[in-house]
């Protein structure tokens, strides 16, 4: 069986930190990795695209440098390993990337943050609203801070 890990990335801001804890995990147990990268956008009307059409190819160059990059890092450690870009709602996107693949064993959320709140209104976090519905573990993966000259007692 093809095991399969997704990392996903939001806002164009890569995090060191789960590049590193996807690809220590891919070897572990010999799987594949998908990096997704999540890009807010509303839609208007949902109809017309025209006018963000220049936005979108803008977003589409810098996120593709940034995945390519990234990609480098896996298939130098024999990892098998694509990406792949999503503009819109966040939460509809990652469901409608999930629906579209063969499962996934895990997923890895690269924001450098820990899961959000179940926060109450629209101040709740996209990850927050979906993260009931997913069929495998969310592993988060935060920014590790250095404490110099602090030590624990």
């Amino acid at each position: 069986m093809t095991r399969n890990i997704l990392l996903v990335f939001e806002n164009e801001e890569i995090l060191p930190e789960a590049l590193i804890y996807a690809r220590e995990l891919a070897m572990r147990i010999d799987a594949k990795v998908t990096l997704l990268m999540i890009e807010p956008m509303s839609f208007a009307g949902r109809t017309v695209i025209g006018p963000k059409r220049n936005t979108i190819r803008n977003i589409e160059n810098r996120v593709g440098k940034l995945l390519s990059d990234c990609l480098q890092t896996f298939i130098q450690k024999g990892i098998e390993v694509n990406s792949a870009l999503k503009i819109g709602d966040p939460a509809q996107e990652l469901m409608k990337f999930l629906a579209d693949r063969p499962p996934f064993q895990s997923i890895v959320w690269g924001s450098g943050h820990e899961l959000p709140d179940k926060g109450k209104g629209t101040t709740r976090h996209w990850m927050s609203r979906v993260v009931g519905s997913l069929e495998c573990p969310l592993l988060t993966v935060s920014k590790r801070e250095h404490r110099e000259g602090k030590t624990k007692n």
